[in-house]
């Protein structure tokens, strides 16, 4: 798995468990709706650090619980 799927796999979960769609979520951080669903649908890739600890910060966690999970320990590179 991509660094970015799993960062995709563990926001929708927080998502799922909190009750969020992209909107909830953008009233919560101030994150774009537009760059919210294009990370979640896939059309990119790349979430910037800063951007994912407003989102964090949103989801009322840190970085630390949400990279907390096992299927980090097993991220692959991802190519150009």
């Amino acid at each position: 798995m991509s660094l970015s799927e799993a960062i995709r796999n563990r926001l929708k979960y927080y998502m799922h468990k909190k009750n969020l769609n992209a909107w909830k979520l953008y009233k919560a951080t101030g994150i774009p709706r537009s760059t919210i669903c294009a990370f979640l649908s896939g059309r990119t890739d790349l979430v910037k650090l800063d951007t994912l600890l407003h989102i964090c910060e949103g989801l009322d966690i840190t970085l630390i619980d949400f990279f907390n999970d096992p299927m980090f320990n097993d991220v692959e590179h991802e190519h150009d």
